[in-house]
């Protein structure tokens, strides 16, 4: 049986699917372009799915609509970090991706690096900063140059490469207005990244950013970023650093599928940076880029993640009841 003959009869099993895309979070526009291609995957492979843009109503929409999983598509807080999860292991609707407390603990960089420093898992030394006093203070202690960032914010958003003490205060500041700030040791080397689904590690990627960080803007706007996949690594390089990536995933509880990011420094060695627990699908993401070196197809990790809900028993009876006008 080809897969497209598989994908048509595995179609009804999986009923009414949800794509939860956009959002209240910073990173609305990306999960926007992510859920787009995601929703469009699906129903070009036979899926019952549907978009929807979660608010205040979303419980009541998913009961109404008589759901029966759903595909998580949603970038930073309230979908991110366990809150959209929450609701739906309430609601008995099996989802995509980690569950609640790798959900939270991943979007947490500051509690996430605790774990993976008790566990020794190599990551940059930091600390967390809630002025400008002991970000001045942290900084010092750790050396120049310094990663100043959100605790709790992805795509790169708020970040900022500070050089020297007097740097400080402004990426304080630009990092503050996501909530807590924290401040890392800034590796000097090689961006890497590796993702998962399921327990397959697929392809590292190499990322050269034009301007040497790979922030916001090379990651969704720049068309000089390189992207280097698979990697340009010896083997032992490659399994190491897929092997390194699988334990930060698995520290951390998570499941289904992420991507991780890491630094490799100038002697070699890698340091782990994040676990993210849901990447971007957008044309200039990472995670479909190792797909395909592995030969896989959009359309194929698409169906792989969505496919790992059945192994959670849908629900047949919603929990709770809509509250009439």
């Amino acid at each position: 049986m080809t897969r497209p003959e598989k994908r048509k009869l595995q179609a009804k099993e999986f009923g009414k699917v949800a794509v939860l895309f956009g959002g209240r979070s910073s990173e609305r526009s990306i999960s926007l372009q992510s859920g787009e291609n995601i929703l469009n995957s699906l129903l070009q492979q036979g899926i019952d799915a549907h978009g929807i843009d979660p608010d205040e109503n979303l419980a009541q929409k998913l009961i109404e609509g008589k759901f029966q999983r759903a595909f998580v598509a949603l970038h930073g807080k309230e979908g991110e970090d366990g809150v959209v999860q929450g609701l739906l292991q309430l609601l008995g609707i099996p989802f995509t991706g980690s569950g609640v407390a790798a959900s939270a603990l991943a979007m947490d960089k500051a509690r996430a690096k605790l774990v993976m420093n008790g566990l020794r898992i190599p990551t940059p030394v930091f600390g967390v900063a809630k002025d400008i006093e002991t970000a001045n203070e942290i900084s010092q202690k750790i050396g120049f140059p310094v990663s100043v960032k959100p605790v709790a914010e992805g795509s790169s958003i708020g970040v900022t490469r500070v050089a020297n003490l007097a740097g400080i205060a402004p990426a304080f500041h630009k990092a503050a207005r996501y909530g807590d700030v924290i401040i890392e040791k800034w590796i000097d080397g090689k961006d890497f990244f590796v993702s998962i689904i399921g327990d397959t590690v697929l392809p590292s990627v190499e990322v050269h950013a034009s301007s040497g960080f790979y922030d916001y803007q090379a990651k969704y706007e720049s068309h000089e970023t390189k992207y280097l996949c698979p990697a340009p690594i010896s083997l032992a390089k490659e399994r190491a650093l897929r092997a390194l990536a699988y334990r930060a995933f698995c520290a951390l509880g998570c499941e289904g599928w992420g991507r991780v990011d890491l630094m490799q420094d100038e002697s070699g060695k890698f340091w782990v940076l994040e676990v993210n627990t849901i990447p971007g699908m957008t044309s200039h993401s990472l995670v479909p880029m190792s797909a395909k070196a592995a030969g896989m197809s959009f359309d194929d990790i698409v169906m792989m993640i969505l496919e790992q809900t059945l192994q959670a028993e849908p629900a047949t009876e919603l929990v709770g009841e809509v509250a009439q006008a």
